[in-house]
């Protein structure tokens, strides 16, 4: 049978009880009890000590939101410069038409 864990979204409050709660029963045994990765355990305390319970808020969504604008902005651009080609392209058709075109009315 897989075991699946399943990710446990912790608003800042519980995360700020968790880390008192880890510095009094010590940092081994506190997060086996919650089980999380020491390195979450010191990365939540190094943003707790800088920024307070706001540094505790859930970042993964921001990173998304930044992400996501950053691709409709490249997109964006992507567009224009397929546009661009376009408009070049069909220039090159109607410029190549009308020279040959007139070759063609010349020899006859």
């Amino acid at each position: 049978m897989l075991m699946v864990k399943k990710l446990h979204k912790r608003t800042p409050q519980e995360k700020e009880k968790i880390l008192l709660d880890i510095q009094v029963l010590g940092v081994i045994a506190g997060c086996r009890k919650y089980g999380l990765a020491r390195t979450l355990y010191y990365e939540w305390l190094q943003r707790y000590n800088a920024l307070g319970l706001e540094g505790l808020e859930d970042r993964r969504g921001k990173y998304m939101d930044a992400q996501v604008k950053r691709l409709e902005k490249e997109n964006k651009i992507l567009k224009e410069l397929l546009a661009e080609k376009e408009i070049e392209s069909k220039m090159k058709d109607e410029l190549l038409k009308k020279k040959f075109g007139q070759q063609g009315k010349r020899e006859k």
